[in-house]
């Protein structure tokens, strides 16, 4: 079985990716299963780097606000800002501070600029992308950003009388930003605004808004570009998710958690569907936000939570325009996760002498034949062992034997 599975292992490159696939997806997905390993991020940097030199990509998106990476995107595209500011003000949930990160932002500014300091065209400039909503564990943003950007952009288009509203009645509706992020209505939903009287009337100007937008598609394009359209389509899926998002924090019943994660991940979905509308892009997330299996994930003193991940939605829509590889690792002894179990996918794996590869699954699968590795425990909540229940849902498995500390 040994020489079998060995036969399995290739290097981790662009040429051997697409060899796995049938075509080139629009999506491709490169799982992590954990966060914030600098070892991690620079092999996703290095795998983008080769996918738009020699396979065409041009957008990558990442776990991160897609609001704060509008910021970033106009940095990459246009040089707007600095790069110190664009790594505090265009990540969520600390990546900003992240080195791999701020060196992916600097080279993709660099590729758009090239040598001659003349600039890409337009169809040929990297972009950049965050597709989770503005969520964190433990609260929600406020809507006014994106609902405030929308109504901007079609009020500047002289579309006034067709407006729903004013922005003054936004503003007096949505009321105190702190109001809506407020902590604890992650614990206790009757801390939450999401159902108020106001709440439920933004949620109707909302989608009027969204359905203006939608009724004045040829004229927008004109008078604003494309890409304009498509920022200020962001900014609709982006307020409508987040009042839906603030409806069910609000809610009483078992279902909460199960409904709030789900529609995260529907949020997640929406944005990677645009993005593969515009051109090749690559994925980079937790493992369970693109596997097409369900999601399970246990939460406080929550029985175990099950969800379709954003790239199970995606996939359905899809179908084979959607790639996912999986990302496994041997230790991250630094987080206490030691040597892996020799009976379980990652021990299997861990065995290879490489120190990196790329796994076909296909061919892993008929190596192991009927059986089927043990689960590995994981001793470090931060990181989640794959499922070897789920190997048919891979197109590959990145493997990473070692990750010391960054």
């Amino acid at each position: 079985m040994a020489t079998d599975i060995k036969d399995t292992a290739y290097a981790v490159e662009s040429a051997t990716v697409m060899k796995l696939l049938p075509a080139r997806p629009r999506l491709l997905a490169l799982g992590e299963p954990t966060h914030g390993e600098g070892t991690l991020l620079d092999l996703r940097n290095e795998l983008f780097r080769q996918l738009v030199e020699r396979e065409g990509y041009r957008t990558i998106t990442i776990e991160s606000d897609c609001m704060a990476g509008l910021v970033v995107d106009d940095y990459v595209t246009s040089g707007t800002g600095t790069l110190d500011e664009v790594m505090e003000r265009g990540f969520s949930h600390g990546l900003g501070a992240s080195a791999a990160n701020r060196e992916l932002v600097r080279w993709m500014r660099a590729y758009n600029v090239r040598a001659d300091n003349e600039g890409r065209p337009a169809s040929e400039r990297l972009r950049f992308a965050g597709f989770d909503g503005p969520l964190e564990i433990t609260d929600a943003a406020s809507p006014r950003q994106a609902l405030t950007a929308l109504h901007d952009y079609l009020a500047a288009l002289g579309n006034a009388h067709l407006l729903p509203c004013t922005a003054e009645t936004l503003d007096r509706l949505l009321g105190a930003d702190d109001r809506w992020t407020d902590p604890a209505a992650m614990m206790d939903p009757s801390q939450s605004v999401g159902q108020s009287a106001e709440a439920g009337q933004l949620r109707l100007l909302a989608d009027d808004l969204v359905a203006l937008l939608d009724a004045q598609t040829p004229r927008l394009i004109t008078a604003t570009s494309r890409d304009d359209w498509d920022r200020a389509r962001l900014y609709g899926r982006t307020a409508t998710g987040l009042l839906r998002y603030h409806f069910w924090m609000a809610d009483t019943s078992p279902a909460r958690m199960t409904r709030l994660i789900g529609l995260r991940d529907s949020m997640m979905a929406d944005n990677l569907l645009a993005l593969a509308a515009r051109n090749p892009t690559l994925v980079h997330a937790h493992n369970s936000h693109l596997q097409r299996d369900k999601s399970t994930m246990r939460m406080w003193d929550h029985p175990l939570l099950e969800w379709w991940s954003a790239g199970a939605l995606v996939s359905a829509h899809l179908g084979g325009e959607y790639a996912f590889l999986a990302t496994a690792l041997g230790t991250i002894r630094h987080q206490g996760v030691d040597t892996p179990p020799s009976d379980t996918l990652e021990g299997l794996l861990y065995a290879l002498p490489e120190d990196r590869y790329l796994v076909d699954t296909p061919r892993l699968a008929a190596a192991l034949g009927d059986g089927r590795p043990a689960l590995r425990v994981s001793p470090y909540y931060g990181y989640s062992s794959l499922d070897p229940a789920h190997l048919a849902g891979y197109d590959g498995i990145v493997f990473v034997k070692d990750v010391p500390q960054s």
